[in-house]
């Protein structure tokens, strides 16, 4: 039997495209587990707007490991976990925090190449990144650990200046540096989509955005992984004021408790 790390990597590999949904608790995974998808990732937007913190690593790392370690007691599937910037100033505490992930039985991560800074959130030089993610791949092998490490390239979500040629750029340094997959978030046109994945043999992942092309299309185009990000646990909140309104419109709970 595969163990849970093979199972998501080939995953990665299918004829099919692989839908990874995105989770913030317990209930959220357990969910989708009963829906029958094979693995599932958690949002850290969703979570730690959930516990009341801002996006971009305003979240301590142990509040978001007491919810990665909850979700890990309560479901079966693999379970993959954004890990935005790290939660560290150095590739030591990145390192760290990856091999408390793996302990508890994470069997994938995403990364991102850019950092938040006092002007705002800037791309991190890509060869000083990929040799972070090269000396980590390979003390993990080293160790006899296995890891997903999905890169997050933000050359879209930033919509840097030449974004098509820096993004060309950054996905070869990477895989050259041993990333396992590549994500590439707020890309939705199809041309780039398509340059994108003929410029890597790595695995490509999209997001949920506007615009993007059907599951159909993206199939067609190369795109192994597509997730949902914050939006699912976006709508399930903003569905909230419209039921509310029909409860003190109303004066009634029977439009809650009718469905």
């Amino acid at each position: 039997m595969p163990s849970k790390f093979e199972t998501f990597r080939d995953l990665h590999q299918s004829s099919e495209l692989f839908v990874l949904p995105n989770v913030w608790n317990v209930k959220s995974s357990l969910f989708f587990q009963e829906k029958g998808i094979p693995a599932i990732a958690t949002s850290s937007a969703a979570v730690a707007s959930s516990l009341g913190y801002a996006d971009g690593e305003g979240m301590p790392f142990s509040d978001y490991l007491f919810v990665i370690k909850r979700i890990l007691s309560s479901v079966e599937i693999p379970l993959s976990v954004d890990m935005e910037m790290g939660y560290g100033k150095s590739e030591e505490a990145v390192y760290a925090n990856i091999l408390r992930l793996i302990e508890i039985g994470v069997v994938g991560i995403n990364i991102e190449d850019s950092i938040t800074g006092s002007s705002g959130r800037v791309l991190k030089d890509a060869k000083e990144f990929a040799k972070m993610i090269e000396n980590i791949k390979g003390r993990l092998a080293l160790a006899n650990l296995n890891l997903f490490i999905n890169i997050r390239c933000d050359t879209f979500i930033l919509n840097v200046e030449n974004k098509q040629q820096e993004t060309r750029r950054r996905l070869m340094v990477y895989e050259a540096a041993g990333a396992d997959g590549i994500f590439l978030p707020c890309i939705y046109d199809e041309e780039d989509i398509a340059e994108a994945v003929t410029h890597t043999k790595l695995p490509l992942n999209v997001m949920c955005i506007p615009g993007l092309p059907d599951f159909g299309t993206l199939k067609e185009l190369g795109v192994k992984r597509v997730s949902m990000g914050p939006f699912l646990f976006n709508r399930i909140y903003d569905n909230m004021d419209p039921v509310f309104h029909g409860i003190m419109a109303g004066k009634s709970f029977s439009s809650l408790l009718v469905g």
